[in-house]
């Protein structure tokens, strides 16, 4: 096998016609890596994408060939993938305001060009379901907002819809199968690339807690940050730690790692249904 690329969490590996992609327990806040692993993350990431790739099959066909045919030294934290022309864009959906959307909103009164009601706060519902691309920065750099006319400048109109189009249409298959098990899903962000044939695909990973917000909905309460089952445990530590989100970023703190995986799992459980065997 040869090394393709190394990202933030995941390394890709050509074998053959396939690429092989293998989650790392590396995790990244603010474009940065940090130099923390957290224990069965790369596991957990591709276990639950391996699951909500066969929950959202009629809604979008994906990049999965097998999650066993992998080498014995990744078993478990590998897919064998179909190899895709990448698009050039983060495809992210939003049902409620928080994040970087909160702060985009309050400057200007909407997101990547997308006017919303004033008044909104914290956690706000959103009307409906929004599509708020970003850039694909390179690692260190940061993902930027682009409208839905910049979109379609990089990759014309008719892909540019079909982004827009799946990308709700996963979120809203993602946030109905998340709310029966009491979970809100805030935001999502998808990759999507072509095969051969120009067939949009879902590529790399799906709903995972290093790619969407999920909060309980039990305790949900607008106006203010809300308990996450996600990486925003570590982005907070990362902000209240006076980093100052530029690389080296520090080492994190052991309980820091703790909690940020028993949130991993504690999710993986809740919207599986199985129980984690790590």
């Amino acid at each position: 096998m040869e090394l393709l690329h190394s990202g933030k969490v995941r390394d890709v590996y050509a074998d053959g016609d396939d690429l092989i992609l293998v989650a790392s327990d590396r995790i990244s806040v603010y474009d940065v890596v940090l130099p923390t692993p957290i224990p069965d993350k790369g596991r957990l990431l591709t276990a639950l994408s391996l699951w909500w790739f066969e929950q959202l099959a009629d809604v979008v066909p994906n990049h999965v060939i097998s999650a066993t045919d992998v080498p014995a030294e990744f078993a478990g934290r590998a897919i064998r993938c179909r190899r895709l022309e990448m698009v050039p864009v983060e495809c992210i959906a939003r049902g409620y305001l928080t994040g970087s959307g909160l702060r985009e909103y309050e400057r200007t009164g909407g997101i990547c060009g997308v006017e919303l009601p004033r008044g909104l706060v914290e956690a706000s519902i959103l009307p409906k379901p929004i599509f708020t691309p970003t850039t694909k920065a390179p690692v260190g750099a940061h993902d930027e907002f682009i409208t839905f006319d910049e979109v379609v400048a990089k990759v014309g109109a008719e892909t540019a819809e079909r982004l827009r189009e799946i990308t709700i249409d996963v979120y809203r298959r993602g946030a109905e199968l998340a709310a029966d098990r009491g979970i809100l899903v805030a935001d999502t962000k998808i990759e999507l690339g072509f095969t051969p044939d120009g067939t949009l695909v879902l590529g790399d990973e799906v709903l995972t807690s290093d790619s969407s917000r999920f909060w309980p909905a039990e305790s949900y309460q607008p106006g203010r940050a809300q308990f996450s089952f996600d990486k925003q445990y570590v982005r907070d530590w990362a902000t209240s730690s006076g980093w100052d989100k530029q690389a080296p970023a520090p080492e994190v703190p052991a309980e820091v790692v703790e909690v940020t995986r028993a949130r991993y799992v504690e999710v993986y459980e809740r919207l599986t249904g199985l129980r984690w065997d790590g």
